[in-house]
């Protein structure tokens, strides 16, 4: 395994960890709380994390297309029981990450044929912004760890004027005069921290 597998996958590990402490910290009294994500409740914020670690076995594993899974993810993938939900499927897209050869094969997503460790990269990342908007909306410790945020800066930083385009994200704001790096990355992807 070279370098650059083996740190993305400690970071995708790390990724997923920090959701996955965020998760386990919802209150039950908080799940229809709102989120940053302002179309998003905490549940569904939950729900999307969760449907998306679905989807990694299906085209990493079994090289699946969009067109081969369809909808089987659409709509509520938490049940009565959202952290046992999110727990199967954060360890089944981390078993399908770390599987050999995983990071070498290319995968069919929405956009067409993209390699896996992009794929992988883009996970992560999603994850990561997703821990700061759940840990904001149930009032858990909002710093992320730096090693993450750099990460996820490098990451979104060549595309990240195009996401608000995509009517998923805000749009990008100006980080207030001696910022740190994670109130840029928060800033160019529309939360204000």
């Amino acid at each position: 395994m070279t370098n650059d597998v083996a740190t993305l996958l400690t970071r995708h590990t790390e990724a997923l960890a920090l959701f996955t402490d965020r998760v386990h910290a919802v209150r039950d009294d908080q799940w229809d709380d709102p989120t940053p994500c302002t179309q998003w409740s905490v549940r569904d914020l939950v729900n999307h994390l969760t449907a998306e670690q679905l989807w990694v076995p299906d085209l990493v594993t079994d090289g699946a297309t969009i067109e081969d899974i369809g909808d089987a993810y659409d709509g509520d993938v938490l049940g009565d029981r959202p952290r046992q939900a999110w727990d199967s499927a954060a360890r089944a897209a981390r078993k399908a990450f770390s599987g050999e050869g995983a990071l070498e094969r290319t995968v069919q997503l929405s956009y067409g044929e993209t390699p896996a460790t992009a794929y992988c990269s883009q996970m992560i990342s999603d994850a990561v912004v997703h821990s700061w908007d759940l840990s904001r909306a149930i009032g858990a410790e909002e710093r992320l760890p730096e090693a993450l945020v750099a990460f996820t800066m490098k990451e979104v930083a060549p595309y990240a004027p195009e996401l608000a385009k995509s009517g998923l994200f805000a749009p990008p704001i100006e980080p207030p005069p001696g910022d740190d790096p994670q109130t840029r990355l928060l800033a160019m992807l529309g939360r204000r921290a």
